[in-house]
């Protein structure tokens, strides 16, 4: 980890396109701005573990949600030919 001394003003450059400014120092935080380019997300930390967490709850489907699916599309797929018809 690089740890480095900066003062409101200052940045930090991260390659060729990632700028962190310190905005401004108070007693207990420190405001911090972010230019990235659009592509590239930047998330606090705990914003980005909830998004990890519902990711991996939703991908423990069980056999009956995958079976309710199934059922769903079929149903879709008969109403769909009977307009077509």
């Amino acid at each position: 980890m690089l740890v480095l001394t900066r003062k409101p003003g200052e940045s930090i450059r991260i390659a060729d396109d990632i700028i962190v400014k310190i905005i401004e120092i108070g007693k207990n935080r420190i405001r911090v701005g972010i230019d990235a380019p659009p592509d590239v997300s930047v998330l606090r930390n705990e914003v980005y573990e909830q998004i990890q967490q519902e990711n991996v709850l939703s991908s423990r489907g069980s056999v009956s949600d995958l079976a309710k699916a199934v059922g769903l599309w079929a149903n879709r797929s008969v109403k769909d030919q009977d307009v077509g018809d």
